[in-house]
């Protein structure tokens, strides 16, 4: 299982919509339950999420697909341009 929770290191995340999140730089488990719990996401994209922080971290749930990229749920909201 350890060679597969690596796999997902360094991949893109993208929303099921088709804009980019950011990169996998972590994960949060939890070991109790034997189950991953967040993503923990470096160089996110900052019109989708409004953060000062180095990196943010996107709940497992929110998964929808896991390959060559990772596909989320879109649940973030665009900036709104101030005119």
């Amino acid at each position: 299982m350890i060679g597969e929770i690596s796999t997902l290191l360094g991949l893109k995340v993208y929303t099921d919509e088709g804009r980019y999140v950011g990169v996998v730089k972590d994960l949060v488990l939890d070991v109790e339950n034997r189950r991953i719990k967040s993503l923990a996401i470096s160089d996110y994209n900052k019109t989708l999420i409004n953060s000062k922080a180095k990196g943010v971290l996107i709940p497992y749930r929110l998964v929808k697909a896991v390959g060559d990229i990772v596909i989320v749920k879109d649940v973030f909201k665009a900036k709104k341009e101030e005119d």
